[in-house]
C-alpha cells in the first residue's frame, strides 16, 4: 500500500443516509485504510474538486448495510486524520421537533444532546486521559460558510439549533419526542455522536448538515421509513448543490479554535 502522506486529502466528506455520491471528485480512486480500532465503514474515495483534494466514506457502509450504533467512528475518523484531512464535512438525516423547521429544510446546527450509550466516544482510554471542550461542538467558521452559501443559493437553510442524538437503531416513543421537544431541543439523529466528539479530539472541523426527512413521531404519530426514503432522494440534490458551491470557498487556512483542541485538554 501507498504511503498515506502521498494521499493527503484537504476536505473529508462522510456520507450520510441517502447521500452515496463521490461522483462530485474527479480522478478518483478507492483506498483501503487499516487502524489499529478495526475496520472503517467502507473503503475511502479520493479525488478532486475544484482544486481541493477530497476524501469520501460512506457511513453506513456500501448500501448501508450497517446500523447507527453499529458504526466503528473511532476507525472513519482515525483514517480521515491519517489522510491528514482538517476538516470534516458530514450529511445527515435529521427528523424535525419544530413545526417551522419542514421536510426538505436543511439546518446547520450548532449543539447537541447526548442520549446514545455504549459506543466509543473517545480515543484516550488510558495511559493518557484527555479532557476535550465540546461547549462548541461544530466548527463555527464552517457553518458560517455553509449558511451563508445555502442562503445565496434560496435554499430553505436555517442557523443553530440542538441535535438529540439518540442510540438508534429504533425510532423515539411519543413521550421520549415530546421530552426532547420540551428540552428545547430542535431536531433528532442517530449518528451526530460520538462522530462530533472524535472529531474534536483528532482537531479535525466538523460541519453537520441536517437535512430534515420527516416530522417525528411528536406530530405526525407514526415515522414511516418509506416516507423517509422518498423526502431524501428529494433532499440529496440540495445537499450536493450546497457542497459544490460552499466546497471552492473554504480557506486552507483555519481561523477556528478547532485545530487547537487538544492545548490544554491533555492530562
Amino acid at each position: 500500500m501507498k504511503k498515506l502522506e502521498r494521499r493527503r486529502v484537504d476536505i473529508a466528506v462522510i456520507g450520510g443516509t441517502g447521500f452515496y455520491d463521490p461522483r462530485l471528485m474527479e480522478d478518483s480512486k478507492e483506498m483501503k485504510v487499516y487502524t489499529p480500532y478495526g475496520r472503517p465503514s467502507d473503503f475511502i474515495t479520493i479525488g478532486h474538486f475544484k482544486g481541493k483534494k477530497i476524501a469520501f466514506i460512506q457511513r453506513h457502509g456500501e448500501g448501508h448495510q450497517i446500523p447507527p450504533h453499529g458504526i466503528n467512528y473511532r476507525a472513519n475518523i482515525w483514517s480521515l486524520k491519517q489522510l491528514e484531512a482538517t476538516r470534516i464535512i458530514a450529511p445527515a438525516a435529521v427528523g424535525s421537533l419544530r413545526e417551522e423547521l419542514r421536510p426538505g429544510d436543511i439546518v446547520i446546527p450548532d449543539q447537541f444532546i447526548d442520549r446514545t450509550s455504549g459506543r466509543a466516544s473517545s480515543f484516550y482510554d488510558g495511559g493518557q486521559i484527555c479532557h476535550i471542550s465540546i461547549a462548541n461542538p461544530f466548527c463555527q467558521e464552517l457553518s458560517e460558510i455553509a449558511f451563508n452559501t445555502g442562503k445565496e443559493l434560496n435554499l430553505p437553510v436555517h442557523k443553530g439549533g440542538t441535535c438529540v442524538v439518540i442510540q438508534g437503531p429504533r425510532f423515539s416513543t411519543k413521550a421520549e419526542s415530546q421530552l426532547y421537544r420540551s428540552w428545547g431541543a430542535d431536531i433528532i439523529n442517530m449518528t451526530m455522536v460520538p462522530e462530533c466528539v472524535l472529531a474534536r479530539e483528532a482537531e479535525i472541523c466538523y460541519l453537520p448538515i441536517a437535512t430534515i426527512s420527516d416530522y417525528d413521531v411528536w406530530k405526525d404519530g407514526l415515522v414511516s421509513v418509506d416516507e423517509i426514503v422518498k423526502t431524501l432522494k428529494e433532499n440529496v440534490e440540495k445537499t450536493r448543490k450546497l457542497l459544490e458551491v460552499m466546497i471552492p470557498k473554504i480557506p486552507r487556512e483555519r481561523s477556528c479554535d478547532c485545530k487547537d483542541a487538544l492545548r490544554n485538554a491533555i492530562l
